[in-house]
């Protein structure tokens, strides 16, 4: 199941550790260290080597981004970004959230990485709406997009029913 937003932006809802990128993003924890959710898969999916080149990079500060190998992924990298923790969206919360899209986004430019996958950061267990952070994820890929060549291809990979169709619901805002 996926959708084609523009030439250069993909919603699927599939499971991100499967996908052949360059790159997948990890809505990783401050530690780095694994975690639930779609941090722990990834770092599942790739193996004990993730592990100990996360521990090697010091941690990430929340709204940032840090890139290793894929190890045993099928991606070349994963890009981990450390999004906020829900408060009520007066805490920073947005800034932060589209913060993680533009230093992972950056990090995939400067790398020259032709593929990219976001999960719907922040917006399992750290709480974010998933209706909000749709919007943020759409308005900063899209951004970042008109004045870059790379990355090539995005896609926002959706989790379940819910966070897909949410990301469907936002798109009208950007068309």
């Amino acid at each position: 199941m996926g959708i084609a937003l523009s030439e250069r932006i993909r919603i699927v809802q599939e499971d991100i550790t499967s996908l052949r990128v360059t790159a997948i993003v990890n809505a990783a924890n401050n530690s780095l260290s694994g975690g639930g959710g779609v941090d722990g898969a990834i770092h599942r999916a790739a193996g004990p080597e993730l592990l100990k080149a996360c521990q090697k990079l010091g941690g990430c500060d929340t709204g940032k981004a840090k890139i290793t190998p894929g190890f045993s992924l099928p991606a070349d990298y994963v890009i981990h970004t450390v999004g906020p923790v829900w408060q009520g969206g007066n805490n920073g919360e947005p800034e932060l959230l589209a913060s993680c899209y533009q230093t992972s986004l950056d990090l995939a430019g400067r790398h020259q990485l032709k593929s990219i996958s976001f999960p719907a950061i922040s917006t399992g267990v750290y709480g974010y709406p998933v209706n909000l952070a749709a919007l943020i994820a759409l308005q900063e890929i899209n951004l970042y997009l008109s004045k870059n060549k790379y990355p090539e291809l995005v896609y926002l990979v959706c989790f379940n029913d819910k966070a897909y169709n949410f990301y469907l619901q936002a798109i009208p805002s950007f068309s």
